[in-house]
């Protein structure tokens, strides 16, 4: 079954790493990334623009379109994975190892949310 593994933090927090250390979050990240993809456990990863580039439709009898990221929460969505996994216990060890290297560069907030994908439609 496929995963989504949602990366959330407080934007304010991940843009204000020391270049240095967000190169090394990122070296660490592609090492885990490169051993999931030998794996074959790994499909399509995107780490998103800051939201200041976000738009939102907003829903509605006429829907309207605003400037920047309005979802109702106070941790922004910075990007995702996606998972190929037997179960939900090895997708919860894969969010795991990705984890690690968020830790480490000191984002000791935010999330990985794991959730089951219905439709995938690659491409």
């Amino acid at each position: 079954m496929l995963y989504a593994i949602l990366c959330y933090n407080a934007e304010v927090m991940t843009s204000a790493l020391p270049k240095a250390q967000d190169d090394a979050m990122m070296a660490e990240l592609t090492r885990v990334q490169a051993g999931l993809r030998a794996q074959g456990k790994l499909g399509p990863v995107a780490r998103l623009m800051p939201t200041t580039a976000a738009a939102t439709l907003r829903a509605g009898s006429e829907p309207a379109m605003m400037d920047g990221p309005f979802a109702e929460t106070k941790e922004q969505l910075l990007g995702f994975y996606v998972v190929d996994c037997a179960s939900h216990a090895e997708a919860v060890a894969i969010a795991r190892q990705l984890e690690a290297p968020r830790s480490a560069a000191g984002l000791t907030s935010g999330a990985l949310e794991i959730r089951p994908i219905a439709t995938f439609q690659p491409g």
